[in-house]
């Protein structure tokens, strides 16, 4: 019997890819006050240099563990316990200022005074505009009281922390929150699910994970033994060696699983 769901929270819960496009589009169309320059284009441009210069720092390899993607370098503080964190923290200032600034000058324009004022912006814009799906609260408020809740999210603690307090409605509906960075490994590593098994005080087969990312999510609830269901909104296609147990394009769609769920568990 399920008595246990675990929720991914970006582009889960939160529609954090929604966040970034408009916070780089906001930041991009100061760029076009100053030069004439097309926002999409620098946008696509300082996306492509950031990229590649996280991918340089001798953290790169740490943030693949945690999870921690190069456009959440550029707005988070990483004012975490821990070396690499304090290595990250140490480095995103510069790093900010220059991937804005190569960015520009991938398009032509050589810029820095513009290129810090973005870096500086970005972060502002990011954090103003927190996006969340249409479904979310009302799936969390039906299941709250119904099932344990748990947020199993990578990344940051201090980044997924800030993600929660500028959407505050959030963290109330969890019975635990746990953050890979806080843990020392992220999703999809056996590890991390384990734990979630054992604060929640649950077998594998009483836990189900919900996320949209096959390759951390699907793949470690997997790894693990544990039922899985990919929130698939953009209709992508499945990944080699990360199957999940069910998918669906609406988190509204995951009360019919549950029911079944609960059905065959009757049956047995």
């Amino acid at each position: 019997m399920i008595t246990t769901v675990i929720f991914d929270l970006d582009d889960t819960l939160l529609w954090d890819q929604q966040s970034v496009a408009t916070a780089f589009r906001k930041t991009c169309e100061r760029a076009a006050q100053v030069h004439d320059v097309d926002p999409a284009v620098l946008e696509e441009a300082v996306r492509t240099e950031a990229r590649a210069l996280y991918a340089t720092y001798d953290t790169y390899e740490f943030t693949q563990m945690i999870g921690i993607n190069p456009f959440e370098g550029l707005w988070g503080t990483f004012d975490d316990e821990g070396e690499f964190f304090q290595k990250m923290k140490a480095i995103v200032p510069g790093y900010r200022r220059e991937a804005w600034t190569k960015g520009l000058q991938r398009i032509g324009i050589d810029d820095a005074g513009l290129g810090s004022e973005l870096a500086e912006l970005f972060p502002q814009e990011r954090k103003k505009h927190p996006f969340l799906y249409e479904e979310t609260f009302s799936v969390l408020d039906k299941l709250k009281g119904r099932y344990k809740l748990v947020l199993l999210t990578n990344g940051s603690p201090s980044l997924q922390q800030t993600k929660l307090e500028i959407t505050p409605e959030i963290a109330p509906y969890f019975d635990h929150i746990v953050i890979s960075g806080a843990f020392g490994r992220g999703k999809p590593d056996l590890s991390i699910f384990q734990h979630v098994l054992e604060i929640c005080d649950v077998a594998v087969e009483e836990a189900v994970m919900i996320g949209d990312n096959l390759m951390t999510d699907i793949l470690g609830a997997s790894r693990v033994g544990m039922s899985s269901v990919w929130i698939n909104r953009e209709d992508k296609e499945l990944a080699e060696g990360s199957t999940p147990t069910y998918e669906i394009d609406d988190l509204e769609n995951l009360f019919p699983i549950l029911e079944t769920l609960a059905k065959e568990e009757t049956v047995r």
